[in-house]
């Protein structure tokens, strides 16, 4: 499975003045090229990344530029109050070189074990890291949660589904998925009280005739060492 090239347009950013409401700030960097500082344009980026994630090819058009790069969206930072994406950070690969990439899992099918059982899904990660030539980057990976069928069963690492020219590089035998058994609060509630020991109540005279005891013992005590 190889994933399609795609493409979004930018322009050289100079200065620091540029329209922040319309264009997020973007640098270009790679093995055998020095860095660019872009802007691009916002609703198309944000639209681009909803589709390409960062395992997908994409061509950047440099405006004024001849050179076409073909990059992988590498890192995004986004604004910690609204969320939305502040800056972007484009990578191009050396397409004949293997790359590591976060590739996104999602999730499909029905566990009978939840809903026959009435379990609840436990899902353990977001995303695998893979190791591919960039063109062979999946842009997901699925994961059919329908053979979790009782509460013992799991699915691992080492039972998802990649192409033969993508390796997962992670332990193979951490859990991605399982079904934990429902918590029966009206029985919990039902279960008797312990009928324990009842907890010592003490009341405020005692309280006060050991408060009187130890002051009386601590005089005692500075007492003799005084004497000696």
């Amino acid at each position: 499975m190889t994933t399609e090239t795609k493409k979004i347009s930018a322009k050289v950013r100079k200065k620091k003045d540029y329209d922040k409401d319309n264009f997020i700030p973007a640098v270009l960097y790679g093995v055998k090229r020095d860095n660019i500082s872009l802007a691009i344009d916002k609703k198309e980026f944000n639209k681009l990344y909803r589709e390409a994630g960062e395992s997908t090819l994409i061509t950047v058009d440099i405006e004024g530029e001849k050179e076409r790069p073909t990059v992988l969206i590498y890192d995004i930072q986004r604004d910690p109050l609204k969320g939305s994406i502040i800056h972007a950070d484009l990578y191009e690969p050396n397409l004949d070189e293997e790359v590591e990439a976060e590739i996104p899992v999602i999730f499909v099918g029905e566990s009978p074990a939840v809903k026959e059982l009435e379990g609840t899904l436990v899902k353990n990660v977001d995303t695998i890291n893979v190791r591919a030539l960039p063109k062979n980057l999946p842009h997901e990976v699925e994961v059919d949660i329908g053979s979790l069928k009782t509460f013992d069963d799991a699915i691992y690492i080492k039972d998802l589904k990649v192409p033969a020219n993508v390796e997962i590089v992670q332990d193979s035998e951490w859990v991605v998925a399982m079904v934990s058994r429902p918590e029966n609060v009206e029985e919990e509630l039902e279960k008797p009280i312990d009928e324990g020991e009842e907890p010592e109540v003490i009341s405020e005279k005692e309280e006060t005739e050991e408060e009187e005891e130890e002051t009386s013992q601590e005089e005692e005590t500075e007492k003799e060492e005084k004497e000696e």
